[in-house]
């Protein structure tokens, strides 16, 4: 098994489709780097040879992938709330920092709706009977 940049690669996939298994390494920089290393698309990972492995190993590191790159999209996302621009706001605020609407769409970013106002009495005490129970439980422990 190839292990490229710290990742496990696919050994009975095409090195073409392989590669972006690292991240930072998409579809169109896996050609570039096969094109560069003059290693056949079709190629298994599995039929690579060493000198195939290594030459694809060096075109590799010399690219950010992996925690590097997590770490600087990290960085620059904090940089972005520190000083305080709109994107950063959004991202500290856990919404949509590209311009989508909220109103009606985004729960993937803002996750399950909860439901803010008027409530049943059965369920207001419901609910209440629930926070007793759990306090009761935490001073328990």
């Amino acid at each position: 098994m190839a292990r490229i940049a710290g990742v496990e690669l696919p050994t009975n996939k095409k090195v073409l489709y392989s590669l972006p298994y690292i991240f930072g390494v998409g579809l169109t920089l896996s050609k570039k780097i096969l094109l560069e290393a003059k290693v056949d698309f079709d190629k298994r990972v599995k039929d690579l040879t060493e000198p195939e492995l290594s030459k694809i190993q060096k075109l590799v590191d010399d690219i950010q992938v992996e925690g590097d790159l997590r770490r600087s999209i990290q960085q620059n996302i904090r940089r972005l709330e520190e000083i305080g621009t709109y994107r950063g706001i959004r991202h500290r605020k856990n919404l949509p920092a590209r311009g989508q609407r909220t109103r009606s769409n985004g729960r993937t970013k803002r996750g399950k709706r909860l439901t803010v106002g008027a409530i049943k009495k059965e369920v207001a005490v419901k609910m209440e009977a629930a926070a007793k129970k759990d306090a009761a439980a935490g001073k328990a422990k």
